[in-house]
Order: structure tokens, then C-alpha cells, then sequence
């Protein structure tokens, strides 16, 4: 692989930002923000894409299969925030959504030099997570050149998993490797190759949207109530409380039926809706694969 990054857009210098250090303050945040505002309409162009990665990732769920997203520096922490929020965000266990970043979770808090350039570590990552042909991998590098996520799609793709990429320039080594390529060219940075700016905004969104899709896809909400989440503190039960009155309209007696139903808003729900106990509600849920909506209207 070539080291010369000349040429590269998310290498180049910005001509809207060459003078930003001579701007009064608040000049210097609104050319920010203009360049930061192209960001979403990028992403937009890329919907087709994101829909093939998001689909794969709900079938890959349904058939008892996980997502992994790998990345280094950024695209890494951004990788493992993503996963981290879906479990209180969507109930799911902690393995059906995992994040990795080159150099491991030391990489998080400190740079860790040299992990970015190791194609053998991004392989050993795809192994030591056991990647089988049920998971999809997706690999994110700003720049589409990283090794580490060369070697990360070369193990998943002889793993026969369903391979993606999130990258911000063309025709990048990572094209060649995964099966659909999420392509965001946002074009120079404000800070030239500070790719933790647009190219980090444009790689969280599309996270966003996959996981989101594809726990809405898995019947993970209720619309756009987040009727699988796990309330761990006081912020979230007062939460399960609103969304078990915004579904069931019942006004009273909301503690005391998601204490029963183990503070869990689906079966509290289908509790209160169908006239079940807590375990005959938790089968209903089981038998639809989770839905509520599908729990709800279902008589047998």
C-alpha cells in the first residue's frame, strides 16, 4: 500500500478555513459551522448504501448474528460508543452490538502509536471476536487506507461474515475488500487531515443510522418509542413510567406494574393490555421476537 497521501481529499488543505486563524472569534466558529452544515447532505447521497448495511445487520440479528465495527483513532472511539449505547438504549445483551478500535481499549483515553499501521492486528481484532459467517463487520477509516482495517476485512471476508466500510474518499483500498461501501466525502477539513471534525461527524451519523435501523427493523421500538430500554437509574425509570402511559394510557399504578413486570416496558405493557401475568406476557413477547406491536394486537 502506497504512504503517499497527497491527493487524498481529507488530506487537503480547505479554502474556506485558510485564514482562520486571523478571524475574530465567533467568525472563526461560523466558517466551522458552514463547513460542519455540509455534513448531513453528504450522508443523504449515501442513503442507498446505509439502507444495504442496515438491512444486513437486522437480518444478521434475526438469524442470531452480531455487528462488529472496527476502526482506529477516531473512527474507533466512535466505533465503541456506538455499541456501548445500544444496550441501555435497546435492551439487547452486550455482545450483539461490539465496538473495536486498534490498540485496544487503552486507545480510548490515549493514543496508541502504530496500532492504525498493523494489518495482523486488525486481523487478530476479527479473531479474537470471534467473527462467524452470522455477523456482518464494518470497518471505518476516514482516510479508506488504514491497515488495521485492510487486515480487519480480509479475516471477516475469509470468515465469510457480510463485510462493509465507512470511508470518506474514493477508490480507497477498503472499496476493493467490502461487499457495500459506504462512501461520505466530505471533502478538507477545517483543520487540514484533522479528520476527527466532518469526516467524524459524517462516520457517527451513519453509525447512528444502522444501529437505529436496524433495531427498529428487529422490532427493538414501539414507532419511535424506546419501549427496549434498560432502566438502570432514576432518569430511566421515570422514562419506562412516561412510555408505559404514552402506550397503555393508564395513568396510576405505573411503578407498581413495571416493579412486577421487572421494570421491563414491553412486558409491563403487554401486562396491563392483554390481562397477562408477568410470565405469560414475557411468552408473548418471546413468541414475537420481541415485538410489542406484534405482542399486543396478536390473540392467539
Amino acid at each position: 500500500m502506497k504512504d503517499d497521501f497527497r491527493g487524498l481529499p481529507t488530506e487537503e488543505a480547505s479554502e474556506a478555513t485558510r485564514d482562520l486563524d486571523l478571524l475574530p472569534t465567533e467568525e472563526m466558529l461560523r466558517r466551522i459551522n458552514d463547513e460542519d452544515a455540509r455534513v448531513p447532505e453528504v450522508v443523504r447521497r449515501a442513503l442507498p448504501e446505509i439502507a444495504v448495511v442496515t438491512d444486513a445487520v437486522a437480518a444478521a440479528f434475526g438469524a442470531g448474528g452480531r455487528l462488529h465495527t472496527f476502526g482506529a483513532g477516531t473512527s474507533g472511539r466512535l466505533a465503541v460508543l456506538d455499541a456501548v449505547e445500544c444496550r441501555p438504549t435497546f435492551g439487547v445483551p452486550e455482545d450483539l452490538v461490539q465496538g473495536h478500535i486498534a490498540g485496544g481499549m487503552e486507545a480510548l483515553v490515549r493514543a496508541v502509536e502504530g496500532a492504525e499501521d498493523d494489518p495482523l492486528g486488525g486481523r487478530a481484532a476479527v479473531r479474537e471476536a470471534d467473527v462467524t459467517s452470522s455477523d456482518v463487520v464494518i470497518a471505518l477509516s476516514a482516510g479508506g487506507r488504514a491497515p488495521y482495517c485492510v487486515g480487519v476485512l480480509e479475516e471477516a471476508r475469509a470468515r465469510r461474515a457480510f463485510t462493509a466500510a465507512v470511508t470518506c474518499n474514493p477508490d480507497t483500498p477498503l472499496h476493493a475488500l467490502a461487499e457495500t461501501v459506504i462512501e461520505v466525502p466530505v471533502g478538507p477539513e477545517v483543520i487540514g487531515g484533522s479528520t476527527r471534525m466532518k469526516a467524524g461527524t459524517a462516520q457517527k451519523l451513519v453509525l447512528n443510522m444502522i444501529s437505529t435501523g436496524a433495531m427498529v427493523r428487529t422490532g427493538r421500538t414501539l414507532g419511535n418509542l424506546m419501549v427496549a430500554l434498560t432502566a438502570t437509574n432514576a432518569k430511566l425509570r421515570a422514562r419506562a413510567c412516561r412510555l408505559v402511559a404514552q402506550v397503555t394510557g393508564l395513568r396510576e399504578g405505573l411503578e407498581e406494574l413495571l416493579e412486577a413486570a421487572a421494570w421491563d416496558v414491553r412486558r409491563a405493557c403487554v401486562m396491563h393490555v392483554r390481562k397477562l401475568s408477568a410470565e405469560a406476557a414475557a411468552r408473548e413477547l418471546e413468541r414475537h421476537d420481541g415485538s410489542l406491536r406484534r405482542a399486543l394486537i396478536t390473540r392467539r
